[in-house]
């Protein structure tokens, strides 16, 4: 058969490409849970919006979605092994699935946690227990692996669960350890460009953000004691403690004109930090108005919106540290995204989905749904606690093997 050579390169643009209304990893383009979409739905019918399909193909975890054109990327695991999966974004009809390394065993659930990142034809995935994994998204076929354990890391107690990074050509984790708390690798190849020895924290929960500072790249990340800025090679430029707690510290920091934010559940509350141009550290404030479990936590005009521990939802002013409103009767805890104009907050416990005005006035409420069906699988111990995604008019939720889509766009 003749492929004429433009169509070589339409199928390369598209392939690459990605749009304002993809989402192709964990918290979307900047990682800050933003959606840029516009011309979605600001009320829903009674019962939510339409659904468009589910799928039973997901294997268990609790790994979230990359969406880019008209595929779906996530993780899961079958009886022994975790995979990296794709989905056609439209019909839920599984592709592919490529085996990233074992079934990680938890109380709180099985399998995977992390979502894989895209970039063009390439997809990285990080499993349970450390296993990293670059694949092709046209077959799933394996580019590179790499195990985090090898590089100094330490499973954590409820497994590896940062997403990890593509940032330009590098791909960035969290190992953990003696030989240093992050290590970049060379997207296509590989190769380990670098690992971060001057910083040897474990690694805890926390997903790494990349922000321009002051004209520089740098890369944040949390962990249970400290959080830190590193430049391009992987040079400390910041730091500063951070008092997690002994149980998880898993909210991605905040990042906002040299400002860092950030925020943990089990008592830790949260601190606003300022970092200027020269990396000179100064503490703002730190309290105990949020402590965010592991719902995330969104910034949207200078104002912090999530669940906290004993207020429920709340609206807090960054640069002061206040609460500007709080509900607590309408929803439970869970996870928090946002998209023209509304938050979608999920209720781990039970599934219910609530659309939001994202507002400092107060909780105004467009509309709920349950997620349904919802599994068998999961564990006594666990919950609905993949974060909602919004991309291309449709919105994912996930309930272990279970991944439901629904028309947000009308």
């Amino acid at each position: 058969m003749l492929i004429r050579p433009t169509v070589i390169v339409l199928f390369l643009l598209s392939s690459c490409h990605v749009s304002a209304a993809d989402w192709a990893t964990f918290r979307g383009a900047e990682r800050d849970g933003l959606s840029k979409e516009s011309g979605l739905l600001k009320e829903w019918p009674e019962g939510g919006p339409k659904k468009v399909w589910t799928s039973k193909e997901a294997g268990i975890g609790y790994s979230g979605f990359s969406v880019v054109h008209d595929r779906l990327y996530t993780m899961g695991a079958d009886d022994s092994t975790e995979y990296i999966i794709a989905m056609d974004a439209t019909t839920g009809k599984k592709i592919w699935q490529a085996g990233v390394g074992d079934r990680l065993p938890n109380g709180w659930g099985d399998g995977p946690r992390s979502t894989p990142a895209v970039a063009g034809d390439l997809i990285v995935g990080l499993g349970g227990n450390g296993a990293l994994c670059c694949v092709s998204a046209s077959d799933g076929a394996v580019k590179w692996s790499a195990d985090l354990i090898a590089l100094g890391g330490k499973v954590p107690n409820w497994g590896y669960s940062e997403s990890p990074l593509i940032d330009g050509d590098k791909v960035l984790c969290t190992p953990g350890g003696s030989q240093g708390t992050v290590v970049a690798f060379d997207l296509n190849s590989g190769e380990k460009l670098w690992q971060s020895a001057e910083v040897t924290e474990g690694a805890h929960y926390s997903s790494i953000v990349p922000v321009d500072h002051f004209g520089k790249r740098q890369y944040i990340q949390l962990t249970q004691n400290k959080v830190f800025g590193l430049d391009e090679a992987g040079k400390l430029q910041w730091q500063a403690d951070w008092p997690g707690g002994k149980v998880a510290v898993v909210p991605t920091p905040i990042y906002e004109d040299g400002y860092v934010y950030v925020t943990s559940g089990y008592k830790a509350g949260c601190m606003l930090i300022k970092v200027d141009g020269s990396n000179k550290v100064s503490k703002v404030y730190d309290n105990l108005l949020m402590q965010n479990h592991h719902g995330g936590v969104i910034n949207l005009g200078k104002h912090i919106y999530g669940n906290t521990t004993g207020r429920g939802w709340i609206c807090q002013d960054l640069m002061t540290g206040e609460v500007v409103w709080y509900e607590k009767s309408k929803l439970q805890k869970g996870a928090i995204a946002y998209a023209d104009g509304m938050f979608y907050c999920l209720d781990e416990t039970n599934g219910t989905c609530v659309l939001i005005e994202a507002s400092t006035a107060g909780w105004a409420e467009h509309g709920r749904f349950v997620l349904e069906p919802q599994t068998q699988q999961r564990s006594s111990k666990g919950k609905v606690w993949t974060h909602p995604v919004i991309a291309n008019g449709k919105l994912y939720l996930r309930d272990q093997e279970i991944v439901c889509c629904y028309d947000i766009k009308g």
